[in-house]
């Protein structure tokens, strides 16, 4: 019998869906900068109802002056950038509701932004909502995208992340 005692294990970690929707291949977001991912390795969900909550355990860093977009450290150093629909920087905030400020530590399954998707639909290019690991370049960390077609939000696995 062979022990690993000093074999460090493996750290994962969950990235959950942020909101309920159909989830979609980051390949298949019509805009190239997330399409051809040149903001990191990601997926994408097409929400259904429901606001947008964090899907890790981290450290809010960036939060859009337009309310659209949200930065999050997940607790094992990667970045996970949520962008609310497409083009929602023109709607200059309208139709979002942010319940948090940079700096906050947050839970997987908090409320960050409310959305009022209606207003989206109407509004904006599309709804559909990026969740992208914005330094997922680096190399450190290998990045496995689900195959589960519907996200229920904090109960979907949507990425996992592992150390090389």
């Amino acid at each position: 019998m062979k022990f690993n005692f000093f074999k460090k294990e493996k750290e994962e970690l969950h990235i959950y869906a942020p909101v309920n929707g159909q989830i979609v291949p980051i390949e298949e977001v019509p805009d190239p900068v997330f399409s051809q991912k040149m903001m990191g390795e990601g997926v994408a969900i097409i929400p259904s109802n429901g606001n947008i909550h964090a899907p890790v355990n981290g450290t809010v860093i960036q939060v859009a002056p337009t309310k659209h977009a949200v930065g999050l450290r997940a607790d094992d150093g990667s970045e996970i950038l949520i962008h609310v629909g497409l083009e929602t920087v023109a709607l200059k905030g309208e139709g979002f509701n942010v319940a948090i400020s940079e700096g906050d530590k947050v839970s997987a399954g908090q409320l960050l932004i409310e959305v009022d998707w209606e207003y989206i639909k109407k509004n904006a290019k599309s709804t559909i909502t990026p969740i992208v690991i914005t330094n997922s370049m680096e190399g450190k960390k290998q990045y496995t995208v689900t195959e589960e077609k519907e996200g229920l939000q904090g109960k979907t696995i949507v990425i996992t992340s592992s150390d090389k």
